[in-house]
């Protein structure tokens, strides 16, 4: 049964008619603490009018931003940290730091400030008063729009908890009996279960997730469009990508729609597949029947018992460096934690008495330790997330709104670097060098083979999950009086349309992303960051000729994370590949023949038979600590080894049973 329709919490004649919600809280609405220090209260004239603010030094106003800046920013990450692991209690107060962190970004007193300012700044401190010029501008909201915002983040809370706390399983087809599971351990039975009739009880469990919110997600869709539109913006969709990427969605979806073009010659092979597989292309199916096997064979050599020092190991021959910043890594999977993997940054990097001062990043996962093919999600996200960190930590940037994981931060830029990191992780070199068994075997290029050439024909379907979220957010976001039915049609369609499956699915409305405003209308940051590092991998390859352990591509990297959030994405990827961006190195990379991707594979591994193995002791320059919930495990402070040691002492006391 659907949760009672959000009318229940606030008017929606207050949504329909797009009148302005009173604020509940002054505190909340008002400027953030320690403004009157920099400006001066604007006073109302019998006329109407408002005195222009207080000029003041460009000094000053730099380290009142700065300093004000990251307090609020610390606060309100803290309380998420918190709150998306578990902790219900704090929710109120995260949304209470939010709102003022918020109200800060969206100061017109402070805006003005800073335009005046940098029309007669000079030099060093006109370029660091246009950064905050571009922040403010990103985020200049009425008041009104304010409140409006604090609303969405409560109803979103309220989404999250009832996703947190829901009952997950599914019912055994053999006893009838109800087996509790999370969404993640069920996804993962759909991956690997040789048993279809268990995996299609998992489908159908998964499937009935999807009606849990959706009155409240429809309402959600409606608050968020009327922000967007309350911006000047025709929709949130418009909205997000614009402040984002500064691109139109005009412009992204001729991108996209060229690829599905492109590339959707694959569905009809994988129709001729089906032939020799039937019931290949049920949605229950089609992952065990194309990969499962695979997963269970490769499993051996991807034990989460190994990840970590794998990835130590990894990201110090890269030369990847943390710059003494503090990660604190939460990665299996629990009740109630928020569940997809992700990283954020309580501290962000800053400068006192200009001294640099280090960041902190938290990043998570939901392993289920002990089942196959949980290792090499873990390591995924190892590789993945410790790159989305590495970027933030290594900025050098004086001006810390540019480095944040937010606007001015292009969410595309950030992307690339994590899954540039990731596709190391899982290219044939790497595993040839790093994936070994408990007998010390390395990952055989024999199974490599036998997979590419079972695999080979869905390889240019690669994108279409990505396109297909951005899709169907798209027309979610467009379509006029949004109801359940519309909803589920999208879904349906959307799904059917990108994945060309025998059945329906409502996976769209199990994506975690839909339901944060943060996160919401961002996905093509994925399918764009896609297209940059396929870009930027080739450039490697043509510079180099390998990319695993070679630290001159680290150093490469490097370069660009120092200028945190200063250019836009398409000005990133032509300072790091000297080309503007394209799908072209992407189409090639996708479509390539079969002969062509297994000689080029075994190219790659000779190349690496000269490079010289990493042996010495993991040096990444960070405070990290394995943490369970508040539970502290074990930290690095003595050394890496003996923090992978003790890890995976505990980690063996949480063997599912």
């Amino acid at each position: 049964m659907l949760l009672l329709k959000y009318a229940r919490m606030v008017s929606m004649k207050k949504i329909v008619k797009n009148k302005a919600i009173k604020p509940k809280s002054k505190k909340i609405a008002s400027k953030p603490k320690g403004i009157k220090k920099v400006v001066k209260k604007e006073k109302e004239k019998k006329s109407g009018k408002k005195q222009a603010p207080k000029s003041v030094s460009v000094k000053k106003l730099l380290s009142f931003l700065n300093t004000q800046y990251v307090k609020l920013h610390r606060e309100y990450e803290n309380y998420f940290w918190l709150s998306y692991m578990g902790d219900g209690t704090v929710t109120k107060a995260m949304n209470e730091a939010l709102a003022r962190r918020d109200a800060f970004r969206a100061n017109v007193n402070l805006y003005k400030n800073v335009c005046e300012v940098y029309r007669k700044a000079k030099g060093t401190n006109k370029k660091k008063l246009a950064s905050w010029k571009l922040f403010f501008e990103k985020f200049q909201t009425p008041a009104e729009l304010l409140t409006l915002k604090n609303t969405i983040a409560e109803l979103e809370s309220k989404i999250r908890t009832f996703h947190a706390t829901q009952k997950e399983g599914y019912t055994d087809p053999a006893t009838g009996k109800f087996v509790e599971a999370s969404s993640v351990k069920m996804r993962t039975i759909m991956r690997t279960n040789p048993n279809e009739a268990l995996r299609k009880a998992c489908f159908e469990a998964v499937e009935k997730l999807a009606y849990g919110t959706l009155e409240d997600y429809i309402a959600v869709i409606a608050l968020r469009n009327q922000y967007a539109r309350g911006l000047g913006f025709e929709d949130f969709y418009a909205y997000k990508i614009s402040t984002d990427e500064g691109m139109t969605k005009a412009e992204l979806f001729a991108l996209f729609g060229d690829i599905y073009e492109k590339t959707k010659y694959a569905f009809a092979d994988i129709r001729k597949m089906e032939e020799k597989m039937p019931g290949l292309r049920k949605p229950w199916n089609f992952g065990y029947m194309i990969s499962g096997d695979f997963t269970k064979e490769e499993d051996p050599y991807f034990q989460f018992d190994d990840a970590l020092l794998r990835w130590g190991r990894s990201f110090s021959a890269l030369g990847i460096d943390y710059r003494g910043g503090t990660l604190t890594l939460d990665l299996l999977d629990r009740k109630g934690k928020w569940n997809n993997g992700f990283c954020h940054w309580p501290e962000i990097v800053h400068y006192k008495r200009g001294k640099r001062i280090p960041a902190s990043s938290n990043f998570t996962c939901n392993v289920v330790f002990g089942q196959v093919g949980s290792g090499s999600q873990g390591l995924n996200t190892l590789f993945h997330e410790g790159g989305h960190a590495a970027d933030r930590l290594n900025s050098d940037q004086s001006e810390c709104c540019l480095n944040t994981e937010y606007p001015p931060c292009s969410t595309a830029w950030a992307e690339t670097h994590s899954m540039f990191l990731d596709t190391l992780s899982s290219s044939i070199e790497w595993k040839t060098r790093y994936a070994k068994n408990a007998e010390g075997k390395a990952y055989p290029f024999e199974l490599y083979e036998r997979k590419v050439r079972k695999i080979h024909p869905l390889i240019a379907t690669d994108l279409m999950g990505i396109i297909f979220v951005s899709d169907y957010e798209r027309e979610i976001y467009e379509t006029v009086d949004l109801t359940a039915d519309k909803v589920l049609e999208i879904a349906k369609r959307m799904y059917t349309k990108y994945f060309d499956r025998s059945e329906d699915s409502l996976y769209a409305l199990n994506i975690p992303h839909i339901y944060s405003s943060d996160s919401s209308g961002a996905y093509h940051g994925y399918g764009l960051a896609e297209l940059s590092l396929s870009q930027w991998r080739e450039y490697f390859y043509k510079k180099y000729g390998y990319i695993v352990d070679n630290k001159e591509v680290g150093k490469e990297m490097t370069k660009v994370w120092k200028l945190g959030s200063s250019k836009t994405f398409k000005e990133f990827v032509k300072i790091a590949t000297g080309k503007p961006l394209t799908a072209d190195a992407y189409i090639r990379s996708v479509t390539k023949s079969l002969s062509d991707m297994l000689l080029d594979a075994q190219r790659k591994i000779k190349i690496m038979e000269q490079v010289p193995e990493y042996t010495k002791p993991v040096k990444l320059n960070a405070k990290i600590q394995m943490v369970h919930g508040k539970k502290l495990i074990c930290d690095s402070k003595k050394s890496f080894e003996d923090m992978v040691e003790k890890y995976g002492k505990w980690l063996r006391t949480q063997k599912e049973r």
